[in-house]
């Protein structure tokens, strides 16, 4: 009987184990798509490798700093120093609302999500110019990006400032570091990306962009 009784408790605890694995594999219940990490490179893929900068390497990385600026998207909560030469009253700082729109004098609200700096300062220019200023100069510097946020299995998820190349580990500690219940194999990253919300399927070294929400999971055993 003990042998058999044995038996019947190894079956059972087989079978928790399973269903525990089965939990982990339908996942949260999150329907958003999940897409890989686009900063992760495979072995043998050059295809995100840089160029050696040939006018040494202060050069490279100011050159770089330049085009990440320049191709940077604005979004919702990104604060904004828009200055119009010769027009104090127009220059200032100017923050994107919750669905990205920029409010700016004279002319309105201005739909700005999606939109980089060089698009922005040349549609506030056009709408400018005839009616309230002619040939306008118009500069749009990002001064702070909006921040990204962490959720799940850490000691105070929130919203944080974004810094370059943060990465999800980075994060977390920004956050306070885990919980005793996270999971540091498995994380995912929100993001919008091409206008839809996905989820990127990230490790501890994925570089966070500005808007990310990142998601600590819980260990299920």
């Amino acid at each position: 009987m003990l042998t058999a009784f044995a038996l019947l408790r190894s079956v059972a605890g087989s079978g928790i184990v399973i269903a525990l694995l089965a939990l982990g594999a339908c996942g949260d219940g999150d329907k958003t798509p999940i897409v890989p990490d686009p900063s992760a490179v495979s072995p043998g893929d050059t295809s995100m490798m840089q160029l050696a900068p040939t006018r040494g390497a202060a050069d490279g990385s100011a050159l770089t700093a330049v085009r990440s600026t320049a191709d940077y998207k604005l979004g919702p909560n990104d604060h904004t120093r828009i200055i119009v030469y010769g027009q104090p009253t127009l220059t200032g700082e100017y923050v994107l609302d919750g669905n990205g729109v920029l409010s700016f004098p004279l002319i309105g609200n201005v739909q700005a999500s999606g939109m980089t700096p060089t698009q922005l300062q040349h549609t506030i220019a056009t709408k400018l110019d005839p009616d309230y200023l002619h040939n306008p100069s118009v500069s749009v510097e990002v001064s702070t990006r909006r921040p990204f946020y962490v959720i799940g299995e850490v000691q105070k998820p929130g919203s944080y400032p974004f810094v370059t190349d943060m990465t999800v580990l980075n994060a977390i500690a920004t956050a306070g570091g885990q919980t005793y219940r996270a999971s540091m194999s498995r994380f995912y990253v929100k993001r919008l990306q091409n206008g839809r919300t996905v989820r990127v399927a990230a490790t501890q070294e994925t570089i966070l962009h500005p808007g990310d929400t990142v998601e600590v999971l819980e260990r299920y055993f």
